[in-house]
């Protein structure tokens, strides 16, 4: 009864209690770090957030006087403080040998004048007088051209045309047709894309050496019929470095985000568009890395891809329908459906290119190369149009997966297609193709001197670092008599005749 009794006395006593007394401190506090370093970002483009612990080591509850940006209410951080946004806060409660979290983001608007990259620092300062304590703030900001669809005043954002749904309604996406003195990308500054980027009809849109272009979520550049994108990435003196490549990637810059997969949308390169080109270009982390819709009738190649790289597609890396392309030295890597996918027939001739599929973000569905000649048009009718030929020349077919190809034909259009001199990922251990005249390797008009599941000796598959190693079974096994022919690999180093498969001649490094 005593014990109950006093129970009650101490759940009164602390009922009728307003605060806990904290005594001012200045000076003693501990930090988990002493400067905040927050990464790379554009101007005007929000930071990620960034954490900051602040320890009380002593053995008594003190109030922290004030906790504050050193430019005050000016910034261009700002803070979070014990749940509480804000720039500047006063007499911060911590208890004893406990901690708190201060988080920090940054958005800064305007660039200094003439200044490409520079440092935007502050500091966080802790407590008053002579005890006052701060830790330093420094990110790195880089100005960029920013690309977007105009707002009205009805706040309603631009946008653009992209076809008719089955009931014959306009579909339009957020986008916006850039102006004629938009239409050549330089080096000098990075470019960075809000919406659908469209080229018009009439307009050549040029991507010069080294120039690099990130895209906004569901973010892209589409050209559209009539018109037509020349991207002009080189190689550098020293092959070691890429400074001249084109490089697509997303527009946040945080490591954590090097290597997330859809973080914006796809390069559209529309029905009606010919005789686009690629030179020297990596792209990554978007949704479908290549979209190309071509014609069953044109001669003139959709796209011309050459000394390239596309991988970490959150679906495709370069998906094409009734499109002809011609690829040279390229890689297709790893994506969370296909790397290659030739869709409705078309006209296709790869050369020395690696297609390789090591997909490390969780399950996937497809192959790294799948050929087709069927689709689904507007109303939802299955068609078909002829794959009139789909040559795979001195190319790897790889993956983590035991098949890594696809190939379904409607008999109502023709499905042609050969593999020379190719490496091939397909080992069938549940006989499901066996029977099906599409995979039998042993006919000549569609198989020649495949190296069938063979060890490829990738350097670092996952992390898309496709170059081959010693033990490669794709050394020195490449057709050699090429028309044209192809005397350097990628990276622009020289193939030595017996050539390797693939987009990588192997180098020793003795």
């Amino acid at each position: 009864m005593s014990a109950i009794f006093g129970l009650v006395l101490v759940l009164c006593w602390s009922s009728c209690r307003n605060d806990f007394e904290f005594e001012s401190n200045s000076g003693n506090l501990r930090f988990s770090k002493d400067t905040v370093f927050l990464d790379t970002v554009f101007t005007n483009i929000g930071s990620a957030t960034y954490t900051l612990k602040v320890y009380n080591r002593l053995n008594e509850d003190i109030a922290i006087p004030f906790v504050g940006l050193q430019n005050g209410q000016s910034s261009s951080y700002r803070l979070n403080v014990d749940g509480e946004a804000g720039k500047e806060f006063s007499n911060i409660p911590l208890l004893a040998n406990d901690s708190l979290f201060v988080f920090v983001e940054t958005t800064f608007d305007v660039a200094p004048t003439g200044e490409l990259e520079f440092l935007n620092t502050d500091r966080i300062l802790f407590g008053e007088g002579a005890g006052q304590q701060s830790v330093e703030l420094v990110t790195l900001v880089k100005d960029a051209v920013f690309l977007y669809p105009a707002t009205d005043a009805d706040g309603l954002v631009e946008t653009i045309p992209i076809g008719l749904d089955e009931e014959g309604n306009e579909i339009r996406i957020e986008g916006f047709y850039l102006d004629f003195d938009e239409l050549n990308f330089t080096n000098e500054k990075p470019y960075v894309i809000y919406g659908y980027a469209a080229v018009p009809n009439g307009s050549v849109l040029t991507i010069d050496a080294g120039a690099r272009v990130h895209f906004h979520n569901n973010s892209g550049i589409m050209v559209d019929a009539g018109a037509l994108m020349q991207v002009n990435g080189t190689l550098s003196e020293d092959q070691e470095l890429l400074e001249n490549e084109v490089i697509f990637e997303g527009d946040r810059l945080e490591p954590s985000f090097a290597d997330t997969p859809g973080q914006w949308g796809t390069i559209w390169i529309r029905e009606g568009s010919i005789d686009n080109s690629i030179q020297n270009l990596t792209l990554k982390n978007a949704t479908v890395g290549l979209r190309v819709e071509g014609n069953a009738t044109s001669i003139v190649p959709s796209l011309t891809l050459q000394n390239s790289q596309i991988y970490n597609s959150l679906d495709t890396n370069l998906w094409a329908t009734t499109a002809t392309i011609n690829a040279a030295n390229s890689v297709f890597g790893g994506a969370g459906n296909i790397s290659f996918h030739g869709n409705l027939g078309g006209n296709y001739n790869l050369v020395h290119c690696t297609l390789a599929n090591y997909w490390n973000n969780g399950f996937r569905s497809g192959p790294a190369l799948a050929l087709d000649n069927f689709g689904q048009n507007a109303s939802g009718e299955v068609v078909a149009e002829d794959l009139q030929q789909a040559n795979f020349t001195n190319c790897i077919i790889d993956g983590s997966v035991q098949v890594e190809l696809s190939l379904q034909q409607n008999p109502a259009a023709a499905f042609n297609f050969l593999f020379e001199n190719c490496t091939l990922q397909f080992n069938d251990t549940a006989g499901v193709f066996e029977g099906n005249p599409l995979y039998n390797l042993e006919n000549l008009s569609n198989y020649q001197n495949i190296i069938l599941n063979g060890d490829m000796d990738f350097e670092m598959p996952f992390e898309n670092n496709l170059q081959i190693g010693p033990d490669s079974e794709a050394i020195d096994q490449g057709k050699n008599d090429l028309l044209p022919p192809l005397p350097q690999d990628i990276l622009g180093r020289d193939r030595i005749s017996p050539s390797d498969i693939g987009a990588y001649e192997y180098m020793s490094s003795n």
